[in-house]
């Protein structure tokens, strides 16, 4: 058997934990993929996969393999493209992982322009606001909203979101207006914590005459890490949240938010595209990161 295929079947059946979706991804026969596991353990001689009837796991050493399998393979991949032609036609899959309202407001939305003027790319989207490892998990590039922290990485800002502050009709009848930042001790805001840190995120707002940028710890009765549960939460009416404008004007329009504290916003929230550091990046990928800044009206391009 191919060495590098059952590579690449091992490394999709530990992403998936099961061989029977990995067989019907990679359109294999199930008895191809199972035979390309076995392979790899009786060559390495060692147990990658823990076999359960109901699930697939790593072990510790499958584990460790499957993080090398999954840098050779994204190197190999690169190298594939070092020397495309760049008047050739762009061809291939990108493996992306957006966050999931930026992907709902901004990305789906535009992808049938994207499709028309490259036919022949396919975009694979992942949509989380958890943190991923974007070499382990065979991502060629990922969106970020917000500061970056994370140094193994390299970002490329490609625009920004204004925040707003708003709250559901429900929770203004119960707890009332609030007209200015003093207000907010006596008021509730639906909690977001960070997926990668477990911190919980405070509520900032820019002074109106000095720009000065503040934060507030405000309570909170419930706590999420999903960006389309915080907005649920605010729906529901409990509390106060801070959240991108861009697509919520139907919600205000129809009157099921309602916005709060005009003057004292949050400052915007920067977008950035990241790519594990020393990764070449493919022509197909430049082009995809290209078309996410004239999206978003920036005009940084990817190098």
């Amino acid at each position: 058997m191919d060495h590098l295929q059952a590579m690449r079947i091992f490394a999709r059946v530990a992403h998936l934990g099961s061989f029977t979706k990995a067989a019907e991804q990679l359109q294999l026969p199930r008895p191809t993929v199972s035979n390309a596991v076995q392979y790899l353990e009786k060559h390495l001689k060692v147990r990658l996969l823990q076999r359960t009837t109901r699930r697939v796991a790593l072990t510790a050493e499958g584990a460790t393999y499957y993080e090398r399998c999954m840098r050779l393979l994204a190197d190999l991949d690169d190298a594939e493209t070092l020397f495309e032609d760049a008047g050739t036609t762009p061809r291939g899959a990108i493996r992306v992982d957006l966050p999931e309202r930026f992907a709902l407001n901004q990305v789906i939305p535009a992808l049938p322009g994207f499709h028309a003027r490259y036919p022949d790319l396919r975009v694979v989207i992942g949509t989380t606001d958890r943190f991923v490892d974007l070499v382990a998990d065979g991502i060629d590039c990922a969106v970020r909203v917000g500061a970056m922290s994370d140094t193994s990485l390299v970002a490329r800002r490609i625009g920004e979101l204004a925040q707003i502050n708003c709250a559901a009709p429900a929770y203004l009848e119960r707890h009332g207006t609030p007209r200015s930042p003093d207000e907010l001790p006596d008021h509730v805001a639906v909690g977001y914590f960070s997926s990668r840190t477990g911190r919980e995120l405070d509520w900032e707002y820019a002074d109106m005459d000095s720009g000065q940028l503040h934060a507030v710890k405000m309570r909170s009765v419930v706590s999420v890490n999903s960006s389309q549960a915080y907005l649920a939460c605010c729906l529901a009416g409990l509390g106060l949240i801070q959240a991108p404008r861009e697509g919520l004007g139907p919600l205000l329009a129809d009157g099921s938010l309602v916005e709060v504290l005009p003057e004292w916003n949050a400052e915007p929230l920067p977008v950035s595209v990241v790519f594990p550091t020393g990764r070449h990046l493919a022509p197909r990928v430049r082009i995809f990161v290209d078309w996410l800044a004239e999206t978003l009206g920036a005009t940084p391009r990817a190098d």
